[in-house]
């Protein structure tokens, strides 16, 4: 995987939080940046599962559906 850079505009406000953050925590401000994206990615792909279940819910109106599972994969050995 090859790094690029790129230029953010942010406040001052939120680059001194920025600073003092990765100041208090020992890691470069990028570092920061570069977790904080890695958070969101996986919050963003949780909420995309969650919202999916939901969505989903009770479409299964065949009865048991572990049981179904169950004996469909019997049938593989």
């Amino acid at each position: 995987m090859r790094n690029r850079r790129t230029i953010i505009t942010i406040s001052e406000e939120d680059k001194s939080w920025l600073e003092s953050y990765s100041r208090a925590s020992g890691i470069s401000m990028a570092e920061a940046v570069r977790r904080s994206i890695m958070r969101l990615k996986v919050q963003d792909a949780k909420s995309a599962y969650q919202s999916l279940v939901r969505q989903t819910k009770g479409v299964w109106k065949k009865g048991d559906g572990l049981a179904y599972q169950k004996k469909l994969r019997s049938e593989w050995r």
